[in-house]
C-alpha cells in the first residue's frame, strides 16, 4: 500500500507538470482540442449520414451504434491522452540514449516511460464521447440494467489496458529496431479493427479477421464488450465473449511487462 501510495503521488506530479506545460501554450492548447473535436463530429456525421441509408450496421441501430461510437472515443481518448505521447517519444528516449537517465531513477521504468506526460487536450473527447452517450441511453429501446452499467466501467478499464499493452509491445521493439518512427502508424493499422462491430466480420474473409483479432491480437474485444454491456441486453452467447476479454487484458498486461523487461534487458545505453 505505501508503494501504491508513492506511484500515484508521482502520477499526480506527473498529470500537474504536463498540464502546467499545455497552459504555458494556451492558443495550442485550444488549437489542439478544438482539432480533437472536428475529427469526432466529423466521424458522427459520416455515421449520421450512413444510417439515413440503412437501418443498421451489422444488427446494431443508430442508438446502440451511438453507444458504441461513444465507448469507442471513451477509450481511444484515454489512451491518446495519457499513453500514445509517452509511447512515441520512447523510441527518441532509445536512439538518443535518454533513456539511461529514465534507467537510473528509483522507479519502475516502464511506469516512467509509459505515463511521464499527459496531452490534456484529447480529453476533450471524453466530453464529447459523453454527450454522444447520453443522448443515445435516452433514445434507446431497452435501458441497460443496474449490472451491466456497473459491468461497463470495467470492460472501458480493460479495453485501455489491452491497448496499453500493445501500444508498450510495439515501442520495447524499438530497442532492437533503433529509430522506428513507424510505431505509431502500425499500431493505428492494426487498432482500426476495433473501431467496427464484430458482427460485420463474417464470410470467408471476414471470419479469419474475427478470429485473429479476437484471439490472438484482442483488439476486436477492446470496444465491443463494453459497448454492448449498455448497448443492448446480454446474451448467453455475450458472456464467453466478456469473460475472454478477461483473460486477454490479463495476458496482455503479462505479455507486454515481459517484453518490455526483455527489450530493456538487451538495451545497450548511451555509455556502453
Amino acid at each position: 500500500m505505501p508503494q501504491l501510495k508513492r506511484y500515484l503521488r508521482v502520477l499526480a506530479v506527473f498529470a500537474r507538470n504536463s498540464l502546467i506545460r499545455s497552459m504555458m501554450f494556451r492558443g495550442n492548447f485550444i488549437l489542439a482540442s478544438l482539432s480533437n473535436l472536428s475529427w469526432v463530429f466529423l466521424n458522427l456525421g459520416y455515421y449520421l449520414l450512413v444510417f439515413r441509408y440503412t437501418p443498421a450496421i451489422g444488427g446494431w441501430s443508430i442508438y446502440p451504434y451511438l453507444i458504441f461510437l461513444a465507448t469507442l472515443q471513451f477509450i481511444y481518448g484515454l489512451v491518446e491522452a495519457f499513453l500514445m505521447p509517452n509511447v512515441e517519444e520512447f523510441s527518441e528516449l532509445v536512439r538518443s540514449g535518454d533513456l539511461d537517465f529514465a534507467l537510473l531513477k528509483p522507479i519502475d521504468t516502464q511506469f516512467l516511460v509509459s505515463l511521464a506526460k499527459f496531452d490534456w487536450s484529447a480529453l476533450s473527447n471524453l466530453v464529447f464521447a459523453a454527450c454522444v452517450m447520453a443522448y443515445a441511453l435516452v433514445h434507446i429501446e431497452q435501458r441497460p440494467s443496474l449490472g451491466a452499467a456497473l459491468l461497463y466501467p470495467l470492460y472501458v478499464a480493460c479495453g485501455v489496458a489491452i491497448l496499453y499493452s500493445l501500444t508498450i509491445i510495439l515501442a520495447a521493439t524499438t530497442v532492437w529496431l533503433g529509430r522506428n518512427q513507424s510505431i505509431y502508424d502500425f499500431w493505428f493499422y492494426i487498432t482500426n479493427f476495433s473501431r467496427y462491430p464484430l458482427e460485420i466480420y463474417t464470410g470467408p474473409l471476414g471470419s479469419p479477421l474475427q478470429f485473429v483479432f479476437t484471439f490472438l491480437i484482442p483488439v476486436l474485444v477492446v470496444v465491443n464488450v463494453p459497448a454492448r454491456m449498455l448497448a443492448r441486453p446480454l446474451t448467453h452467447a455475450d458472456w464467453p465473449l466478456a469473460g475472454f476479454a478477461l483473460v486477454a487484458t490479463a495476458a496482455s498486461l503479462a505479455f507486454g511487462r515481459w517484453l518490455f523487461n526483455r527489450a530493456i534487458r538487451s538495451y545497450r545505453s548511451a555509455s556502453s
